[in-house]
């Protein structure tokens, strides 16, 4: 009797294991990291000779430790020598990899650019048309601290095929300093 009593008090023991939630959970796992930062935009539209230049604010957040997704938008409207703006508003899926304190990325992103003659200007008047447009681009993001990450550099080659008869095809540059949120 005494036999079975011991085997029937383990039985329960072991039973009772799996609500007893003994394991630890992982330290190493995190639902995604987001960042969020700012810095200086130059382009090279091809309306026009002359490069353009601006600010830019882009978001990232990363659902696993290589894929995500990016949102930008570029004011590329303060240094205008040609009296043209390229405004952008993207957002698409973006792949990263670690290396060191680098995190090289590749980006697809779908969005809205707004084209505008500014006054006072060469123009006649002030005008602003909205297009489609699509961009692919990369770049390398710096890990300076914990929570603050350097954008080295920031690559768009952006396609407005809506823009005129050919469209068009600026190619977007950006450095800048984002604040990361584990």
């Amino acid at each position: 009797m005494k036999l079975h009593t011991l085997i029937g008090c383990y039985a329960c023991v072991l039973g009772l294991t799996a609500w007893s939630h003994a394991q630890a959970v992982p330290t190493a796992s995190r639902s995604g990291s987001l960042q969020i930062g700012g810095g200086v935009t130059y382009a090279r539209p091809d309306y026009g000779g002359k490069g353009i230049g601006g600010l830019s604010v882009y978001g990232d957040y990363d659902f696993t430790r290589h894929l995500g997704v990016e949102g930008d938008i570029h004011f590329v409207n303060i240094i205008t020598p040609t009296d043209i703006s390229e405004n952008s508003y993207l957002v698409g899926p973006r792949y990263r990899f670690h290396y060191h304190r680098f995190t090289p990325y590749a980006k697809a992103l779908f969005g809205l650019g707004r084209f505008g003659y500014q006054t006072p200007s060469q123009y006649l008047k002030s005008a602003t048309y909205t297009y489609g447009m699509l961009s692919f681009g990369g770049g390398v993001d710096l890990r300076a601290t914990r929570h603050l990450n350097v954008r080295a550099f920031d690559f768009e080659y952006q396609d407005w095929p809506g823009f005129r008869n050919n469209g068009l095809s600026p190619i977007v540059m950006t450095v800048g300093v984002a604040y990361s949120f584990h």
